[in-house]
């Protein structure tokens, strides 16, 4: 990791949006899933990013891929990482060691359930952080993961209540019911 090409980076940046704050809001890039087999299900982003999910045996799946959930787990690893290092970049801190680790608790009721009571999704997340830098006293990391967590798209997305609209195409052909 380069921090001094972060750090200049991010100051470009900074000064870009500071000029030009209507260019601070854009779409961002789309993912599109499709059934490969299965539960086995591959997205795939514009420039030919892809992720593969499967689910265990006990649900009907495979377990020839992580399941959806443990990429939103790792999503957060990852950005809350990012995050952490990008900070620690503008700060001039030069890090040592940093591992972030995401568990979660779930119902799988939640999965199958008609019962609205029970959350499809993560009951809560648990993160923990390992790090160390160069001549940083606790208080000083502590406030950099602190900065991280507040400003982690990813765990701010969790955090929110994100509005999440859905629209459905039926390709069947077939009229619609009267």
């Amino acid at each position: 990791m380069n921090p001094d090409r972060i750090k200049q980076s991010l100051e470009k940046m900074t000064a870009y949006f500071e000029a030009n704050p209507q260019r601070a809001i854009a779409a961002d890039k789309p993912a599109t899933a499709t059934i490969e087999s299965g539960l086995r299900v591959k997205a795939l982003g514009p420039k030919g990013e892809s992720m593969i999910t499967d689910m265990p045996p006990g649900i009907g799946g495979d377990n020839t891929a992580p399941t959806p959930g443990w990429f939103l787990r790792a999503a957060l690893a990852n950005c809350d990482a990012t995050m952490i290092a990008l900070r620690a970049a503008q700060l001039g801190m030069e890090l040592t060691t940093l591992e972030v680790t995401v568990v979660s608790d779930s119902d799988s009721r939640g999965l199958i359930s008609d019962e609205s009571n029970i959350p499809a999704g993560p009951l809560g997340f648990q993160v923990t952080v390992r790090i160390d830098a160069k001549g940083a006293a606790t208080g000083e990391l502590q406030d950099l993961v602190r900065w991280a967590e507040n400003h982690s798209p990813v765990g701010d997305a969790l955090r929110r209540a994100v509005p999440v609209t859905v629209t459905v195409t039926v390709m069947t052909g077939e009229p619609a019911a009267s």
